[in-house]
């Protein structure tokens, strides 16, 4: 499939600075889950996803209770939900998920983003069509006959299983995401090395190595922006 998520998820977290803005988006991102629900996540399903995802990326857990308590609060700060779709060089299709307090600057910078680096913005549709919405989850200490055995006793079916370096990668209906980590958890998983509800291109593609500069500078330039929380593409992503 083209993805090392391991990988993906250590590059993103790779410098001090990346690692202080990985955790501002969880912030952000646990707040408006929680505020928009119940503050706890076995009542608010979309809040339990969140800070799984966070577990994987080891935020603190100063910043997941300052969120939570925020939310708590009654906290005056109104984000927005929008997803960009567009075109990056050679071809190459991006998903931008956001969430904003600002819809005219993020728009801005999106398409900023987008025209600086050898791309364009597209109508709504014009990407998403060739993208699958997929859960990731991905666990060590476990053989891959070991998952589908542990699945097939607890009911669940996923689309693939996969071995990536020292893991296993399952991929499943989003709606099997909870299903899925509760399997592993009443086998005595309780690390899991990610935990994505993610959108998954049809069909990855590669790139020359010139585009695939100009690509990176792209979604390097997305996932630096403030109000952006996903980026995902159909470039074969595999190091």
């Amino acid at each position: 499939m083209g993805r090392k998520w391991n990988n993906i998820k250590e590059k993103k977290a790779s410098k001090d600075a990346n690692t202080s803005r990985i955790y501002a988006k969880f912030g952000v991102e646990i707040y408006v889950a929680a505020k928009q629900g119940e503050p706890d996540p076995e009542s608010n399903r979309q809040l339990k996803v969140v800070l799984e995802r966070a577990k994987t990326y080891n935020v603190p857990k100063a910043i997941i209770d300052r969120a939570i308590e925020k939310a708590k609060g009654a906290g005056d700060e109104n984000y927005v939900e929008l997803r960009y779709e567009g075109f990056g060089p050679n071809g190459s299709m991006v998903i931008v998920d956001a969430l904003t307090n600002n819809v005219n600057r993020t728009a801005s910078d999106v398409r900023s983003a987008f025209t600086k680096n050898g791309g364009s913005l597209g109508v709504s549709g014009s990407v998403a069509y060739m993208f699958d919405s997929t859960a990731v989850i991905g666990l060590v200490g476990k053989t891959a006959d070991e998952v589908l055995e542990l699945l097939m006793e607890a009911d669940v079916e996923v689309r693939d299983i996969i071995e990536e370096d020292e893991a296993i990668i399952v991929y499943a209906e989003p709606d099997q995401f909870h299903a899925v980590q509760e399997a592993f958890k009443q086998a005595g998983v309780t690390e899991f090395t990610v935990a994505e509800l993610t959108m998954l291109a049809q069909n990855d593609i590669s790139l020359p190595e010139d585009a695939q500069v100009q690509f990176d500078k792209l979604i390097d330039a997305l996932e630096d922006l403030e109000d952006v929380q996903q980026v995902y593409h159909n470039v074969d992503s595999e190091e």
